[in-house]
Order: C-alpha cells, then structure tokens, then sequence
C-alpha cells in the first residue's frame, strides 16, 4: 500500500534542503521545455529517511509506493531545474532515461492529495495522544494582590510559591498552591498597576478545591470575612458534601469533600454553548480524556469532567452546558489554562486540525526563550501551551 510523505505548506518550491543517496535516479520525458511542466520525475531512493521537508503545497508532491520509490510531482518543471545544480547534478543527466520506464503518477492526482491530508491529520492527533501532558496553572487577574493572596494563604490553605513584578510591563505576578509548580496544579495572579476591578462575565463558572472538612473550611472563611454563598451540604442527586465560596475579587471556588489528595486545586468550570462539540475538542487538539458526563433534566444543565489522570489525583477541565445557551459573556477577569507539552509546534498544528484557532503561532518568547503557542477552543476559551523542557529550566 502507498504510503504519503506530508507535505509542508510554507516551505518555497526549492529542492536544495533534499538529501540524495549516490544510487539515486531521475527520470524525466525527453520534450521540449513547454511539454516538461506539470510531468512527473522519479527518484529511486536508497534511503527514504533521508527525505526532508522540501514540499510546497500545490507545487511538489511527494509519493512514496510499497518499493519505497520516490516520485515528485513537479507542478512547474522549469521553475525547479535551476534549483537541481546545488546536487552537483547536471541538466543533461536528467534526460538519459526514458519517462516511460519508470514508475509515474499523474501530477495533480486529487486522490494523492487527500491521502496525504489524511496521513498528515492522523498522524499529528495520534501525537496528541502520546504528548506528556499536565495542566500547569490558571491565569486571572485580580484588583488587590496582597489582599488575594492574603485570602488563599488563610483560608484556603494555599502557599505563596513564588512572586515576580514587571515594571516596565505594569504589572505583578503571584504564583499560589498545594505544592511546588513542577508536580502540582496552580494559580498565577496578575495585577495591573493602577486597575482594581474586573468582570468576571457569566461564562466563567469556578474554581474546585479538595478539602478534608468543608464545614470547618466553611467557619474559617466567614470568620476571615469571605463570603459564603451556599452552606455545606450533599451536592444535589448525590451524596458529596460541598459548599460554595467567593474570593474579594468575586471568584467562586466550590469546595469538596475528599480524603487526602496531591491535588487539592482540583477543578476549573468554564460554560460551553455545545458540550458535545467542546468535548470533541479537547480529546482531539488536547489529548484530554472524557472521565465522566453527568446531565441533570432537572436542573436543566449538562457536565463533562475532562484531564489527564483521574479526578482524584488531578486537576481537570468541567465543561458545563445550560440548555438552550450558546453563548456566554467572559468578561476581562479570567485569562487562560497553561498546558505543558514536549512540542509546542505539533500542539499548534492539532489545534489547527481540530477546528481551534491558533492566537500565537508556535515560538520562542522574548527575553526568556521558553517556547509557547496559545489558542481559542470553539467557544473563545483560551489556553497556552508551553514547552515541557523549557517550563522546568524557567523554574531554575
């Protein structure tokens, strides 16, 4: 069965990137210069792995058949000659065999095309689904940091992990969680000088924490002045008890009733206007996994809880879905999820492929060099995804 070279679409039509093998051969039709555009040339290869990215859509194909034999559909034949002299090749040579004798397809085959997309798609999604992937953190902003940090150190538990302040941006940045950012899930705080508020929007929904006693969490919160906005009690239809809360700010967080986890900063709930197609979406472009869907008639709303690891032992997406709601207003407060990945330019490409919107193309940051790529799911969400290996050196 044939197998298809991907094509690169932003690479010119320029064959000094290729690296031939001595046994290699060409073969091309003895006609006039007008007769050779839109022919095929093939190369018989001794070494397929050899082949580089040198493919521009529309213009050089690559076909590979089951006798690993090379063809290069030469869209514009004439254009391309010139570029075969850095080989150390010359023109005549390619004419010492007849067309005739070698394997050929017919240039601009719309069946090879589509198997090449296909080939490409499947490939870069079943990437995803090896990638080493983990939630890092969640970005919001925050009109007093000192007072926010504040509130999650007493009484939410949390640790101040790290704080960076950035003045020729105008702005600060606090780090705060259950545990050091190389293993743990956890929270990035942006102020802006001299902005104190921020809307929220309905589309953010909030914030999850494991505690091992809501109650007294609860007492803790109301005594610190926080504001509680449901009392501890059973979730409804179910049996964990839970209890809602909200930070100065006006960030809900729920707390939940667990036993001892390495995860405590458990959730993070955002509204979607199609679970269904949402859902789709992050197996496919984030290699997340759907661990359960919950819908409620009742209550008229549907979830679907999405990760990389079970709910217990980590953090996770919960996707909610209101009936008859399609659209939602995220306001200027909430920013975004920090994904790790082991290759931010395949990561970008998935999104791509799986109908997200690429906001940052795949790159190194300024300054700091750490490779990043940031996105839009189907409902405008954002995430940022960052490199694994460059993540762990900007922590040292």
């Amino acid at each position: 069965m044939a197998r298809i070279v991907p094509m690169a679409s932003s690479i010119k039509p320029s064959l000094t990137s290729l690296k031939f093998s001595p046994t290699a051969r060409f073969a091309l039709p003895r006609s006039s210069p007008t007769l050779c555009r839109n022919k095929v040339a093939s190369l018989h290869l001794s070494s397929v792995a050899k082949i580089s990215e040198a493919a521009s859509e529309g213009t050089i194909g690559v076909f590979i058949d089951r006798r690993n034999t090379l063809h290069l559909l030469l869209l514009n034949w004439l254009a391309v000659i010139p570029q075969l002299h850095p080989f150390g090749l010359k023109t005549s040579k390619l004419f010492k065999e007849d067309i005739s004798s070698r394997s050929v397809i017919v240039a601009g085959n719309t069946n090879t095309t589509q198997a090449s997309t296909a080939t490409t798609q499947e490939n870069v999604l079943e990437w995803v689904k090896q990638d080493k992937r983990r939630m890092l953190h969640v970005v919001y902003r925050v009109g007093d940091l000192d007072r926010t940090i504040k509130f999650y150190t007493e009484c939410l538990g949390m640790k101040l992990l790290r704080k960076r302040d950035i003045p020729e941006e105008r702005y600060t940045n606090a780090f705060l969680g259950y545990g050091p950012e190389d293993s743990h899930f956890v929270i990035e705080l942006t102020y802006n000088y001299g902005v104190d508020k921020y809307d929220i929007g309905s589309g953010f929904g909030h914030f999850g924490i494991a505690v091992e006693d809501v109650a007294k969490t609860v007492d803790l919160v109301k005594a610190k002045g926080g504001k509680v906005t449901r009392e501890p009690g059973p979730v409804k239809g179910g049996k964990t008890v839970i209890a809602f809360i909200e930070d100065p700010d006006g960030y809900k967080f729920e707390l939940l009733e667990r036993g001892p986890t390495p995860e405590p900063l458990c959730q993070v709930m955002l509204r979607v206007g199609d679970l269904d197609r949402a859902i789709e979406f992050y197996e496919k472009a984030y290699g997340m996994e759907l661990l359960r869907k919950r819908d409620n008639p009742e209550y008229k709303y549907t979830i679907a809880m999405l990760g990389y690891g079970p709910e217990d032992k980590n953090a996770v997406m919960e996707l909610t879905y209101n009936y008859g709601v399609t659209e939602y207003d995220k306001g200027n407060a909430y920013a975004q999820i920090a994904i790790g990945t082991d290759d931010v330019y395949k990561t970008a490409e998935a999104v791509k492929l799986s109908g997200g919107k690429v906001t940052r193309e795949p790159g190194p940051l300024p300054g700091i060099n750490t490779k990043i790529t940031a996105c839009l799911d189907p409902d405008g969400w954002k995430t940022v995804f960052v490199d694994n290996i460059d993540f762990i050196k900007e922590l040292e």
